[in-house]
């Protein structure tokens, strides 16, 4: 969450009539009251403004996300409580709720520090809950280049920001990593010394924690996540056996139910929503560990497995390489070729790849290792940079497939490790 001064509607959001002035007034008066001033940018990091050249560098501040303090907010904040429950008195609960919705969730740390009552709209996670019925959903870009160090990225406003560093054990911290964003949280599986782990971070409170367990912990899975929900599917458990298993994830009451085994055991395979069904990709299986080139489709209505042959892109003999690089967008599946700096598309009724253009020129990787390959909303999104000795770079390169072939545009660069260790997106 982020607590900077507001500019409450982006362009990519629909506007009501009179909401936008209330929200900007209240925002307005409360921070002139308290002194507040914005946050400084910050000159040592850059960032590129959107559909700029591609090598161009400006400076962007980045800035740390945080929430108001309870104690602190509930003293600081009692002379606004006076009439709390309509949030904004002059239009009511109903129509406050209906501006704050179309806010976006960048001014949400801004828009809590209002008073008790908005803080605990957006804390409890209801304001997210009443966003999705009227298809207000933005995506953010949450990925780590260092080891403990996370970071988002908002594509629309085209902002870094930090999230609170991570504080695990040293076991942790070299073992194989996945993530995962379902609903309002930001999941990483890891393994401690005896046992695998998951640390979840939230956006409602910007805290990690951990102690959460799955019903069969696991690690070099496939998953993906519809809304609220997430499907974790295959992988190895703690003696290294190859898992056919498969497990879904409800962030909203934060349940684990075990769903049927998948026809074919896999690891290190992909996975994505599609035409709500779940698919996985690819993946190592069989007990001679082979390559395997067909998914498998999971109907959620039916709960039902059915084998797809010659649905993952990665080609056969490939040793070594990163799980296929795959995403959805208007359910559509496409496919980074890391060998051969291309995109594919999957053609459903022909069950097979095409290519359709070039993935962005300076999106290195180690045999795929190190690149993310991601949808954002309309937008298909890939995370990497140009390989580079000490210091380098990170860019966020965006697509959107519906606009015709690909051609990417630069949305963000700054100065980090150019090695995406582990990438998500949330949209909420």
């Amino acid at each position: 969450m982020l607590e900077d001064r507001s500019c409450l509607v982006p362009r990519d959001f629909p506007r009501e009539s009179n909401w936008a002035a209330c929200m900007n007034y209240s925002l307005d008066r409360i921070e002139v009251q308290r002194g507040k001033r914005p946050l400084e940018n910050n000159p040592e990091n850059e960032v590129s403004q959107r559909k700029l050249p591609k090598r161009s560098d400006s400076l962007n501040g980045e800035v740390a996300l945080s929430l108001p303090d309870d104690h602190a907010g509930n003293q600081r904040h009692a002379a606004d409580n006076l009439d709390s429950s309509s949030l904004i008195p002059a239009i009511g609960r109903d129509n406050s709720i209906s501006c704050l919705i179309h806010c976006s969730r960048s001014d949400y740390g801004a828009i809590a520090s209002l008073n008790t009552s908005f803080r605990s709209l957006i804390r409890s996670g209801e304001l997210y809950r009443l966003r999705r019925p009227y298809g207000v959903v933005e995506h953010w870009v949450y990925f780590s280049c260092q080891l403990l160090e996370w970071e988002a990225f908002d594509p629309s406003r085209c902002r870094w920001m930090h999230l609170p560093s991570m504080n695990p054990n040293e076991c942790f911290v070299f073992s194989d990593k996945e993530s995962l964003a379902v609903g309002t949280e930001l999941l990483v599986f890891g393994k401690e010394i005896l046992s695998h782990v998951i640390y979840r971070y939230s956006i409602l409170t910007n805290t990690w924690s951990s102690g959460m367990q799955m019903n069969a912990p696991r690690c070099l899975f496939g998953s993906a996540s519809l809304g609220e929900i997430a499907i974790l599917a295959g992988g190895c458990d703690s003696q290294g056996n190859i898992l056919s298993s498969a497990e879904l994830y409800n962030s909203e009451s934060g349940t684990w139910n075990t769903l049927p085994s998948m026809n074919k055991p896999r690891k290190m395979c992909s996975a994505v929503f599609m035409d709500r069904k779940f698919y996985v990709i690819g993946g190592i299986g069989g007990t001679e560990s082979k390559l395997l080139t067909c998914g498998e489709e999971y109907n959620l209505e039916t709960g039902e497995w059915t084998e797809i042959p010659n649905m993952s892109p990665v080609r056969a003999g490939a040793a070594g390489e990163a799980p296929p690089l795959v995403a959805v967008v208007n359910n559509d599946l496409y496919a980074a070729d890391y060998a051969d700096m291309e995109v594919r598309k999957y053609d459903k009724q022909n069950k097979a790849w095409d290519t359709i253009g070039r993935l962005p020129e300076r999106a290195a990787s180690m045999n795929g290792w190190g690149l993310a390959f991601r949808a954002c909303g309309d937008k298909l999104i890939v995370i990497g940079g140009p390989r580079a000795m000490g210091e380098g770079h990170i860019e966020v390169n965006s697509w959107v497939p519906s606009e015709g072939p690909p051609q990417w545009n630069l949305l963000g660069r700054k100065r980090s490790g150019s090695f995406v260790y582990n990438c998500a997106v949330m949209g909420c």
